[in-house]
């Protein structure tokens, strides 16, 4: 599985577990929404201080987006 993919769905699935819109993540992370769409959409390479962004408004630690769940 790639990187890319690994990250859009752990950056998913830690946004819908809290309950939080791609708009509002955004608001957060002081990106565009349309951004955070393209990411997840696995449509957008993303910087370092992009993920770190992310992560501070996810509140968790940005390694977490790069660890693939087993199945």
């Amino acid at each position: 599985m790639s990187l890319i993919h690994i990250f859009a769905t752990n950056l998913r699935k830690y946004r819908t577990e809290q309950n939080m819109s791609q708009e509002y993540l955004a608001e957060l992370a002081g990106l565009h929404r349309t951004y955070i769409s393209a990411v997840e959409r696995e449509q957008r390479n993303i910087s370092i201080e992009n993920i770190q962004r992310i992560s501070d408004a996810l509140k968790i630690e940005p390694y977490r987006l790069f660890i693939e769940e087993s199945d």
